[in-house]
């Protein structure tokens, strides 16, 4: 059998209908000059969402997991059971828009030097929903975070460094780090970094992965001619959600920081949060009712600490890529 130009990986959670209206999208986006097959790692889903996929897909590899072992983790057993040269992570929310797969496919070839490729992501309506790319964490950032800046200037790169609002992203450009819910990696590069952290259950994994392979040499970039529809972000603004995005910040600082510089951050982030707290017993929930700001910051001592350490085997290298990192391979 051919091995694939791209393996696209997917997990799925409770998301029946979203991933396989994702499903259906990518076949009718195929085209004959980039081959790509396609995995679903269902997380323990409780919706029936691997009986439906495999019912109505029976050419996808489907990978029945007996408990959710959250995002990264369900990546990393996606990715060793495939052999594409390079691996698509797509989020099950998200939809194609023309052949988004073949575009990041042929940049790819033409540009190997990168590593790490993205496309732009769309709200629904067609507008840049600004998530494909991310700067890297910074005190200023969390400084941002700790005074509210970061929330009443959001476009401001001042204020709100990590979220790259002066970015256009309808132009190939390079970035600091690239979103997991649209990643094309080669599988080389994925291999030798060990795949994702597998302490990270949710949040930031992403930002890791991009920063270990930075050291690498890796240059992440926007693909602007792949595009796929988001329609992702609303469960993010949860309490619960936004304690897992707090746990995955505290575990990237913790992993990648020195210990004052990630106890300086992690106290800025519980500024920020207390800061919400008051202002939203002051005046009400309001707008962001469906965040309990108090109750996160209740919750501190526990997202404080991030995700705990996980024992789990990382990606093996396969015999292709083993062999070119031998002495003299080109």
């Amino acid at each position: 059998m051919t091995r694939p130009d791209i393996s696209v990986v997917i997990v799925s959670y409770n998301t029946s209908e979203l991933t396989r209206r994702c499903l259906r999208e990518l076949d009718a986006s195929r085209t004959p000059d980039v081959a790509f097959d396609v995995t679903v790692v269902d997380n323990a889903s409780a919706d029936g969402s691997a009986d439906a996929i495999a019912g109505e897909f029976p050419g996808v590899r489907l990978i029945r997991l007996p408990e959710n072992v959250g995002w990264g983790r369900a990546i990393n057993r996606g990715a060793v059971a495939t052999d594409g040269t390079h691996l698509l992570f797509l989020n099950p929310d998200t939809a194609p828009v023309g052949n988004p797969v073949a575009e990041l496919g042929r940049f790819a070839r033409k540009h190997s030097r990168h590593g790490l490729y993205t496309g732009r992501t769309l709200h629904p309506d067609g507008t840049d929903d600004m998530f494909c790319a991310w700067g890297l964490p910074t005190l200023r950032g969390y400084l941002g975070f700790a005074t509210g800046l970061s929330t009443l200037f959001p476009r401001s790169a001042l204020t709100n460094p990590e979220g790259l609002p002066g970015y256009d992203r309808r132009s190939v450009r390079v970035v600091p780090a690239v979103s997991g819910c649209c990643m094309l990696i080669q599988r080389k590069l994925f291999e030798r970094l060990g795949g994702f952290d597998p302490q990270f259950f949710l949040y930031s994994d992403d930002i890791d992965l991009c920063t270990r392979a930075a050291e690498l040499g890796a240059r992440p970039v926007v693909v602007p001619q792949a595009t796929v529809i988001h329609v992702g972000g609303a469960s993010s603004s949860s309490s619960g959600q936004r304690l897992k995005i707090l746990r995955g910040k505290s575990t990237y600082v913790r992993r990648h920081w020195t210990p004052w510089r990630a106890r300086t951050a992690i106290t800025l982030m519980a500024a920020g949060v207390a800061l919400r707290a008051v202002g939203q017993a002051l005046r009400g929930r309001g707008r962001d009712r469906a965040v309990d700001w108090p109750s996160i910051w209740r919750d501190r001592d526990v997202w404080s600490q991030g995700w705990p350490p996980v024992d789990e085997p990382r990606p093996p290298l396969s015999p292709l890529t083993a062999q070119s990192l031998l002495p003299g391979s080109r």
